[in-house]
């Protein structure tokens, strides 16, 4: 596995105003690390997962692929999956190095938390990364935290962050799924609110566009922690700028 640095700072490199070159660096690192082992263990272990040999007769002729081309996209797609578990902890170490806010990391009730504004938040790196039944139980843990006396976070607003929504349209609404168990949407709670990652990000760090900010320096900090052996080039630029737009509708 290639070993990505970020130890030294010496670089002119472009900066956030509200996380510290070191702490975003050493967190591009470790998620470049990710991906870099996801994919050796893909090409290392190709047979590790069972691979529906239908899907792949179809695949090689509907998509007109040889089987070389075939194997090289399924190793890809077998690390993508690997990594994209991992995107979400990355927007999780990144909200949480911004002064007040803490990162609880991996297995803790909530994941992040600012004592000083009085809130909570479950970060999930899509819209359907929780199934639509499943909702209620983020629902009622996040209720347990915020509701009853002697808790840590009575009374905090608690929140249910979508990084990428299911449209390009920023929210902060009450958070209200429908109950897996009788069908019915839960009650409102005004502590329990669900968010878009865009608004999100704004809201931890007083800045508008944040989360646009964080974007645009990503391939320059990637060139730097990756000591060059990885890039964005201008045209990978443009199509990323494109992919960003449809994701995150503008504010008229």
């Amino acid at each position: 596995m290639r070993c990505f640095s970020a130890i030294k700072l010496g670089y002119d490199m472009a900066h956030l105003k509200f996380i510290s070159d070191k702490d975003l660096l050493s967190i591009v690192t470790d998620l470049l690390e990710k991906a870099d082992s996801a994919l050796k263990s893909a090409e290392e272990k190709p047979g590790r997962n069972v691979i529906d040999p239908f899907s792949a007769i179809f695949e090689l002729a509907g998509f007109n692929l040889s089987s070389e081309d075939w194997s090289r996209n399924e190793r890809i797609r077998q690390a993508q999956k690997t990594l994209t578990n991992h995107i979400g902890l990355f927007h999780q170490k990144i909200l949480g190095s911004v002064s007040d806010w803490e990162n609880l990391g991996s297995g803790h009730i909530v994941d992040l938390v600012c004592m000083k504004r009085k809130i909570i938040a479950e970060v999930k790196n899509k819209f359907n990364t929780v199934s639509g039944g499943n909702l209620s139980d983020v629902y009622k843990n996040l209720q347990q935290q915020v509701m009853p006396k002697g808790q840590v976070y009575k009374d905090f607003t608690a929140y249910y962050v979508e990084i990428i929504p299911r449209k390009p349209e920023r929210y902060d609404e009450p958070f209200i799924p429908s109950d897996k168990t009788t069908g019915s949407k839960t009650a409102e709670n005004k502590l329990l609110r669900r968010i878009d990652g865009y608004s999100f990000y704004e809201k931890v760090t007083g800045r508008k566009d944040a989360l646009k900010e964080l974007f645009d320096v990503l391939p320059s900090v990637i060139t730097i922690a990756s000591k060059k052996k990885h890039g964005i080039n201008k045209n990978d630029n443009k199509i990323l700028a494109e992919i960003f737009s449809k994701a995150y509708s503008p504010v008229e």
